[in-house]
């Protein structure tokens, strides 16, 4: 299973003090010796981690595919035509989150959603669309002409984080978080037949199949089984331990875990 090792976490630090250190840039050597196969960058509309000029220098000087994630709208479209990522990941956006709430409501914005794509494809990058597992967003997808789908798997890390430690006050949408134990285990049964079921029906589409989101080294090896799923974009867990062990010897870490 391939890994792509999301930086954006690097760029947050660097935010934090408005200074320029930590640069994302310096990660790219230490990931390629580490093993990961790509690397994962969003460029927001809000810019609050990753700058265009990290964006410009990152996809100049990697030696590993850029996968370039990114809002639908016009402006940042052109952007990433001008910086021709390998891969642009259209995923949705909101101002106020956090962090990624959830997949792209791709049978709502066709119109948009194709010229965007038709954009990103004329200028030879490929294109992944961030879609929660559902049939029906399968299925849009597949009609919009993608080569790639990316499941979100917060839904699965949310139950996954309840059924196996004491967090709470997740930021996905769970009904309560008072439930049973053996509810909570039928929950998470149920979440990853979903995410195999569906990756199989996207691969007879002829659609390649990535996820992330919320995944760690705690969740991953269930999503490593399903055989359809070829590729996991992990950033913030792998980043986290970092701080702890090296950037290199955490994506030494995952990247074992994704053996199968």
């Amino acid at each position: 299973m391939k890994l792509g090792v999301n930086i954006d976490h690097i760029a947050v630090l660097r935010e934090a003090r408005q200074v320029n250190d930590p640069n994302p840039l310096d990660a790219l050597p230490i990931c390629k010796l580490a093993g990961a196969d790509q690397i994962t960058i969003h460029l927001r509309e809000d810019r609050r981690h990753i700058r265009d000029h990290d964006a410009k220098n990152i996809i100049a000087h990697s030696s590993l595919p850029i996968n370039l994630e990114c809002a639908v709208a016009p402006e940042i479209i052109d952007i990433v035509t001008r910086l021709k990522p390998h891969r642009a990941t259209i995923v949705p956006e909101k101002r106020e989150e956090v962090t990624t709430e959830g997949g792209l409501s791709v049978t709502g914005k066709q119109k948009s959603l194709k010229k965007a794509i038709e954009q990103l494809q004329k200028h030879e990058i490929e294109v992944s669309l961030f879609i929660d597992p559902t049939f029906e967003s399968i299925e849009a997808a597949h009609s919009l002409g993608v080569e790639w789908i990316e499941f979100h798997t917060g839904k699965y890390a949310n139950i996954y984080a309840m059924l196996y430690s004491n967090l709470g006050n997740t930021p996905y949408a769970i009904p309560t978080l008072d439930l049973p134990r053996a509810e909570l285990a039928k929950m998470l049964h149920d979440e990853l037949k979903t995410l195999r079921c569906l990756s199989g029906d996207a691969a007879e589409m002829g659609l390649r199949v990535a996820a992330g989101h919320g995944l760690n080294y705690q969740n991953v090896q269930e999503i490593v089984a399903i055989e359809m799923i070829e590729e996991l974009n992990i950033g913030q867990s792998i980043i986290a331990r970092s701080i702890y062990t090296g950037l290199e010897q955490a994506i030494a870490d995952m990247r074992a875990l994704l053996i199968r």
